[in-house]
């Protein structure tokens, strides 16, 4: 059996993909509602792992249909298999430190191993893409033995080990290196674009969320503004000039570099950018619903170091496809971590609103101060070539 390579030139994301994507809509959910539910820094712990594990099997996929058509049958069939697997494993998230924790390894797994099994289909004939995957392999094979463990002794050494499994999961692929891969880059770069609105929009349903059983009253209603005005400008620093520069860089990149560029960029860095956005929707909604009363540490931690941890990963993003990086982000970033002790005796409204002014700065004034050079890079970055 042979599977159908995606056509060459051929980069835009099909619908299916953007289904498949509804899944982990409802992961980041599951993992928002973890840490919400159980505000202490163990119950980060475990969201950050989940959460990683989590977004590895999603950007293993978005590997995986970059080299072959998602549309195919035999490929969309597994598709929906790996969204079943998806879904079941996203249901196990509130109780995968405890009595869940075997239904959360085996679906899993499940993804990752049909994962394995679609790419080796994709690279018969092709010995370099072959000996990625194998390569590939070791690594998540030694992460099922380890998630194995940590389910099997729960408590403390579950966290522990199942997040050695993804560490040891995600460093194989840089260790082993990105030669033999495939690489649609207009395709890749918009799939990770598109799940960094996916989690923006988690932020948004949180405003919602925190408003139930509460009434709308006058600070009610400012603090969902002042929600949305942050992720307005979570929005903005990435997609105004940030991803169509970052882009255009990766496509003009050839083999191995472009491969490196990809994983680093993408598959490494993006996931503190949704991390970062996560927090921030779990300290919006723990504000929402207590305007206020100041916050405990654990949402001021998240609302202001979200936003921060949102930014860092910018900067490194930056570094890596640029060789620069943003001092003006670095210092709004370390402002919003110097608020999180004003932020445990301050009312949460006002926290929030000084988390707005500061993101919004920084939008107005890298609008401002860089109109020139911003809209150069965004002619540059939308021209062909």
């Amino acid at each position: 059996m042979s599977l159908t390579h995606r056509a060459e030139g051929e980069e835009r994301v099909t619908p299916l993909e953007l289904f498949f994507d509804l899944v982990f809509v409802f992961a980041i959910t599951q993992v928002t509602g973890l840490v919400t539910r159980h505000p202490t820094w163990g119950g980060v712990a475990e969201g950050l792992v989940v959460l990683a594990l989590l977004w590895w099997s999603w950007t293993a996929y978005a590997w995986l249909t970059g080299t072959v058509d998602p549309e195919d049958g035999v490929i969309r069939l597994a598709i929906f298999a790996a969204m079943g697997a998806m879904l079941i494993a996203s249901l196990a998230v509130p109780h995968a430190f405890g009595d869940d924790a075997w239904l959360f390894v085996a679906t899993y797994l499940a993804v990752r191993i049909a994962h394995l099994g679609l790419y080796a289909l994709a690279g018969r004939g092709d010995r370099e893409l072959l000996g990625a995957i194998v390569r590939l392999s070791y690594g998540t094979i030694t992460a099922a033995v380890l998630l194995v463990a940590g389910a099997a002794l729960g408590g403390n050494a579950q966290i522990a080990l199942w997040a050695l499994a993804i560490v040891v999961d995600m460093m194989g692929a840089f260790i082993r290196g990105s030669r033999g891969w495939h690489l649609a880059a207009g395709h890749f770069a918009e799939r990770h674009g598109l799940i960094i609105i996916i989690a923006l929009g988690e932020s948004v349903v949180a405003v919602g969320a925190g408003t139930l059983g509460v009434p709308l009253d006058a600070g009610v209603v400012t603090g969902a503004l002042l929600g949305l005005v942050v992720a307005c400008a979570l929005w903005w620093a990435y997609f105004d000039v940030v991803a169509l520069a970052a882009e255009r860089r990766l496509r003009r990149a050839e083999g191995a570099e472009a491969l490196a560029i990809a994983r680093d960029s993408y598959s490494y860095l993006h996931l503190p950018m949704v991390a970062g956005i996560i927090f921030f929707a779990v300290g919006v909604k723990k504000t929402i619903a207590h305007v206020g009363d100041p916050l405990h540490t654990v949402p001021a931690v998240a609302l202001c170091g979200g936003v921060a941890l949102y930014l860092l990963a910018h900067v490194a993003f930056r570094l890596r496809n640029m060789h620069s990086w943003s001092v003006r982000r670095v210092v709004c970033a370390a402002i919003l971590l110097a608020l999180i002790p004003a932020a445990v005796s301050l009312p949460a409204l006002l926290t929030l609103g000084l988390v707005a002014a500061v993101s919004a700065g920084l939008i107005a004034y890298e609008a401002i101060r860089y109109a020139e050079a911003r809209d150069r890079m965004r002619r540059a970055a939308l021209s062909p070539g």
